[in-house]
């Protein structure tokens, strides 16, 4: 535990001679802050963040159970440790109190032993706890960045084959995040989307053509138009993405991040009206994550230039998308790709 720094201790009483005796027996070992009221705690709040708070029960304007309700409403306070001062002995109360989120009663008039102990326990459990996440925190964080690293450079792969996709796979990441944030303002779809994560979500679509690494380089990169087999070679990298993340998740266990991806590449080529491949979903048969991705992959196809196509202005895009709604796409996405897509123009 952290030695040399004294920690800070709120006391709130409207007894004078109860915040007194509390001052007298803590000062030698803790720096304490007596308030006789909670309009006085708040205040205090403001300019200090206490190890822990001593909180009367009985006060007047308002009681210590509503200042608790005040304090665990507020993120800025609601992790700090409060313990009740009370005169109150009834079992009812007290199962109150740690039901508002109170680590321990403190019956009043308390004895000197039995504060400090209670005081002691209570500040080295936090310091533990404090310690604890910290750790955890970093672990996640470590995590995180390796499996965005491990996106990254498969995304990188992928492209790195495709001469034809340059800058895909970041302009479509752009426009994920641009399309989401959108159907969480207009409120579609934003019941589920709401359920995910979405920096992982967003990071995970970077795998949507995973599966074309398995596509021969004379066919993903041929200069001219692809002929009817060929087009059949490349209509199953949806598929090859899929296994591919499946046996990611047999091996590594299920992750969301891999789930999505799974999702993203299976699906990002079906069509609302059931025409699509590689399985011929219909509406919304089609999870979320392809109906999301089908509007941003064919947009990006649309404004980008091929060897056997000239680049569709923003324009032409917007106009060929909104006329395959009910079609190729979601009407409900695309009316909200709609009112969005001036922000994909600038991405591109």
């Amino acid at each position: 535990m952290t030695q040399g720094v004294k920690k800070t201790i709120f006391i709130v009483d409207d007894n004078d001679t109860n915040l007194t005796a509390a001052q007298s027996v803590l000062s030698k070992e803790y720096k304490v802050i007596a308030l006789t009221s909670a309009t006085q705690l708040f205040t205090a709040l403001k300019r200090f963040s206490p190890d822990l708070i001593l909180l009367d029960i009985e006060m007047p304007v308002t009681d210590g159970f509503e200042a608790m309700k005040q304090l665990k409403a507020n993120y800025l306070y609601s992790q700090i440790p409060v313990i009740f001062l009370t005169a109150l002995s009834d079992s009812i109360n007290e199962a109150y109190g740690i039901e508002l989120g109170a680590v321990d009663f403190i019956m009043k008039p308390f004895s000197e032993p039995v504060l400090i102990n209670r005081i002691k326990n209570h500040l080295d459990i936090d310091e533990i706890v404090r310690f604890r996440t910290a750790l955890l925190t970093e672990r996640t964080e470590q995590l995180t960045n390796l499996k965005n690293g491990v996106v990254f450079t498969l995304a990188d792969v992928v492209e790195s084959r495709d001469s034809n996709t340059g800058g895909h796979i970041e302009r479509t990441s752009n426009y994920m995040k641009i399309l989401i944030d959108s159907m969480l303002k207009y409120n579609v779809y934003s019941d589920e989307i709401r359920k995910w994560d979405l920096e992982s979500v967003i990071s995970s679509a970077r795998l949507h053509d995973i599966g074309k690494i398995t596509i021969p380089d004379s066919v993903l990169n041929k200069p001219d138009k692809l002929t009817g087999e060929e087009f059949d070679i490349i209509k199953t990298h949806p598929l090859q993405g899929e296994k591919m993340i499946e046996h990611m998740i047999e091996r590594t266990g299920s992750a969301d991040f891999l789930e999505n991806s799974k999702l993203f590449a299976a699906y990002h080529h079906e069509k609302w009206d059931g025409t699509g491949y590689p399985y011929a979903l219909k509406e919304k048969k089609i999870p979320l994550q392809g109906r999301i991705m089908a509007i941003i992959d064919v947009y990006d196809a649309l404004i980008s230039e091929r060897p056997y196509k000239k680049a569709f202005s923003h324009e032409e895009a917007v106009d060929i998308i909104m006329h395959e709604s009910g079609h190729h796409f979601d009407p409900q996405i695309t009316e909200v790709f709609c009112k969005c897509s001036s922000e994909f123009a600038g991405c591109i």
